[in-house]
C-alpha cells in the first residue's frame, strides 16, 4: 500500500518537533479524517528585511497528529522546502509531495494537502 519512502519518512520523520522563536507557524486540520498538522518556519537573519517570498527557510519543523501518510507527507515537505525562498517553497505542490515519496494511494492524496495547506497558513499569517 505505502511505498519505501513513505514507510521510512513515517518511521524516522526528518524535521520533527516545533522551533519556539519560529518566524512563522501555520496550523491545518482535516476534519474528516482528524490530521492535523503545525508547520513552523525560521528565515535566514539577513533575509528578514527582504520582501516574503524572497526570504529564505531557514529551518522548518513540523508537528503532525495524523496517520503515517500524513507524518511521511509533512515530514517530505520539509524537507523540499528546507533551503528554498518562500516564493520557490509556495510552489511545492501536493503532486510533489507525493511523487517525491513515491506515490501516494489516491485515499490519501489529502495528506500531501494538508501539508501544502499548512506552509500556505504560515505565510498568510505573515502577510497579515
Amino acid at each position: 500500500m505505502y511505498s519505501p519512502i513513505v514507510l521510512q519518512h513515517f518511521q524516522n520523520p526528518h524535521n520533527q518537533g516545533s522551533i519556539p522563536d519560529a518566524d512563522a507557524m501555520g496550523q491545518v486540520g482535516n476534519l474528516v479524517c482528524g490530521d492535523i498538522m503545525k508547520l513552523y518556519l525560521k528565515f535566514r537573519a539577513e533575509d528578514k528585511s527582504k520582501p516574503l517570498e524572497g526570504r529564505i527557510i531557514e529551518d522548518v519543523k513540523f508537528e503532525t497528529l495524523g496517520c503515517g501518510a500524513a507524518i511521511a507527507s509533512t515530514s517530505m515537505m520539509t524537507d523540499l522546502i528546507k533551503g528554498k525562498t518562500v516564493g520557490e517553497a509556495l510552489k511545492v505542490s501536493k503532486q510533489d509531495i507525493a511523487d517525491a515519496l513515491g506515490g501516494l494511494p489516491v485515499v490519501k492524496m489529502h495528506c500531501s494537502i494538508l501539508a501544502t495547506e499548512a506552509l500556505e497558513e504560515a505565510v498568510k499569517k505573515l502577510r497579515n
